[in-house]
């Protein structure tokens, strides 16, 4: 299998946008080791082109009438390969030459039917839908592995996703052809289509994790057996006798929560001092003064383990460092040449090594990383090119990122298509 094509581009104009990014694939379609015959198209765009949404794909597919796969969504800002566009018109494609039989795109007015065995799904989803937990676990459920990967749309103006499955328009999608608001959207994949993915933390722990001993829906009444909010005000070193000093402090922290039931003996924090890829983090969302409780943005169950946490620049780059080299370790053979050991060794900026058998890469992060997170314009993705070389990229920044069955935030999302 060859590389997937792709191109990026930001202009006021987005046909001016549009045309840059055709001429990037087309150029790279003509090329040995691209892939010339692709079938399947991620399109993700600002949403400053949200309102253009139909427009551009209507541009897009007349252009590229070979693919007849179409699946995206709309972001605050947009990814490539070592750039980010945040705050800009812009848009990025990428080009899957996948087997027919492998993939399926679906929606939530053409969901995936019954035919077709699904082993792992890129998701879309819009952040406005009701119970949307409950639709991504039930969607994870409907694959065989359980592994869903994705994020939440993200905008200013419009929230909208982009399905096209076969000729044209998905049946059931009816006007909507193929832009629409609402529910999940995305690419169910085969068997046969490889995939190794990765989450990346952005928080660090600032306490030690304790175990929830009593909670009502979204609140945490008691931690290790003490009210919670003592716990917190303790761990933070303030009090509300300085009310200010308190809720500021209160502002900046996060909480990192771990099931138990869903997974297994693991820990919340790792003998690193990082979380693992199973925390998810929350915002606090309010105090109980009464009855001495804290609120936070999900549901919280007793035997739970909390952990306080606050984001963390440097954990952030430590982190996607550490599931690239992971990714990285997963994808090359145990076993290489003198000569492939050398290419590898060769500065990121050269065209990867096909030992390393990446075919593209989706990286979905959260709209608050991002460059001016990490220190830098496109400083992350500048981590992540470092790291897997040259390789074809595409993403989003989003609301919120989809990983296994949770919804996760603050967190970045990194999957690759290997190569056989």
């Amino acid at each position: 299998m060859k590389l997937f094509p792709y191109g990026h581009a930001t202009h006021p104009e987005w046909r001016m946008a549009a045309a840059q990014v055709l001429a990037q694939v087309r150029g790279q379609m003509a090329r040995p080791d691209f892939a010339s015959a692709p079938t399947l198209a991620l399109l993700y765009i600002t949403d400053h082109y949200a309102e253009q949404a139909r427009d551009i794909l209507e541009y897009l597919s007349a252009e590229l009438p070979e693919v007849t796969d179409w699946s995206g969504t709309v972001g605050v800002g947009v990814a490539a390969n070592n750039v980010e566009y945040f705050d800009a018109p812009a848009l990025v494609l990428m080009l899957c030459e996948l087997p027919g039989d492998q993939y399926r795109v679906f929606s939530g007015v053409a969901p995936l039917g019954l035919g077709f065995d699904a082993h792992s799904a890129l998701v879309h989803a819009d952040p406005n839908t009701a119970d949307l937990g409950e639709l991504i676990g039930e969607m994870a459920a409907r694959t065989a592995t359980g592994y869903l990967f994705g994020g939440l749309s993200a905008s200013r103006s419009q929230t909208v996703q982009f399905a096209v499955g076969g000729n044209g328009n998905i049946r059931g999608q009816g006007a909507a052809s193929g832009v629409f608001s609402g529910g999940l959207s995305g690419v169910a994949f085969g068997e046969r289509v490889n995939l190794v993915s990765r989450v990346t933390q952005g928080c660090l722990p600032i306490s030690k994790a304790y175990f929830v001993g009593a909670a009502e829906g979204n609140v945490a009444g008691l931690l290790d057996g003490e009210p919670a909010m003592d716990v917190l005000l303790r761990d933070l070193k303030v009090t509300l006798e300085q009310p200010e000093q308190a809720l500021q402090a209160v502002r900046a922290t996060l909480v990192g929560l771990l099931s138990s039931a869903d997974s297994g003996d693991a820990v919340a924090v790792q003998r690193t001092g990082n979380f693992g890829s199973d925390v998810l983090v929350r915002h606090i969302i309010g105090l109980d003064t009464a009855r001495g409780a804290i609120a936070v943005s999900d549901q919280v169950k007793a035997g739970m383990q909390l952990v306080f946490c606050r984001r963390n620049v440097q954990a952030a780059k430590a982190d996607l460092m550490r599931v690239c080299a992971e990714i990285r370790e997963e994808m090359e053979p145990q076993e290489l040449a003198v000569e492939e050991l050398m290419a590898l060794a060769a500065p990121a900026a050269a065209a990867p090594h096909p030992a390393r058998r990446i075919l593209g890469a989706v990286y979905v992060s959260c709209s608050g990383r991002g460059g001016p997170h990490f220190g830098g314009p496109s400083a992350e993705l500048q981590i992540v090119r470092r790291a897997l070389g040259d390789v074809p990229l595409v993403g989003f920044f989003a609301a919120g990122e989809i990983a296994r069955n949770h919804l996760y935030g603050y967190t970045g999302v990194l999957t690759v298509f290997a190569g056989d």
